[in-house]
């Protein structure tokens, strides 16, 4: 098993707070893992996914919408797309399938459930 150096600074350098990783919201640090278990599994080489991240960066900041606020996450997520659909892992029009069904569910709609039977942080 290699690990994975995150870049510490330069466009691909995740958000940090006294050198911790930060997460404004819970999909970002399920993005993250996500894409950090499919490298640890083989599924893509991680300069391709970080070649892809600093494309979709320099992409949102060449095209963005004035006074649209910059997400990192959004631009992380977009690339996790990117490889996994280039790896044929996934078609394309099931990634955008699947990302309008999460996004149509509500705020918590993962977390209205009965923890007996699981245990997780919240």
């Amino acid at each position: 098993m290699t690990v994975v150096q995150l870049d510490v600074d330069g466009p691909a350098a995740p958000p940090r707070s006294n050198g911790e990783l930060v997460f404004a919201q819970p999909w970002e640090s399920r993005a993250f893992g996500l894409a950090m278990a499919l490298r640890e599994a083989g599924t893509f080489e991680w300069e391709d996914f970080r070649t892809e991240l600093v494309a979709r960066i320099a992409a949102w900041e060449s095209g963005h919408e004035p006074g649209e606020c910059f997400s990192y996450y959004r631009c992380w997520l977009e690339a996790l797309e990117r490889v996994v659909v280039t790896r044929g892992l996934v078609a394309d029009r099931a990634v955008g399938d699947r990302a309008g069904e999460l996004a149509a569910r509500p705020a918590g709609w993962d977390h209205g459930h009965d923890h007996a039977d699981h245990d997780h942080v919240h």
